[in-house]
């Protein structure tokens, strides 16, 4: 499995119209076979940042969810709503591992 943090930090006049974006890409890209889990979180203590945990089943996976219609129509929606460009970090999860332990 190979998991990303996407961090984005958005503009704040335009918190509700980027959650609206990314929830509704959400909830296309779940039903891409490569995805185990795609989480839209909002921090508490400053809702302008959001993260986007995205959990892929191979490494080729991201890739292919860049090609989807969903994913290429909330990336042109929400580059002008962040307040600075988008970063991500790359995990590898420890536990649960493949087998489940």
């Amino acid at each position: 499995m190979l998991i990303v943090h996407v961090l984005v930090h958005v503009k704040e006049d335009q918190v509700e119209a980027f959650r609206a974006a990314s929830v509704e890409n959400a909830q296309q890209s779940v039903r891409e076979p490569g995805i185990a889990r795609f989480d839209v979180i909002q921090q508490q203590d400053d809702p302008t940042r959001f993260v986007l945990v995205e959990v892929y089943r191979t490494a080729d996976d991201p890739a292919r969810h860049k090609e989807t219609a969903h994913y290429q129509k909330w990336r042109d929606m929400v580059e002008d709503m962040m307040a600075e460009p988008r970063s991500s970090v790359k995990y590898a999860n420890v536990f649960p591992d493949e087998a489940g332990w």
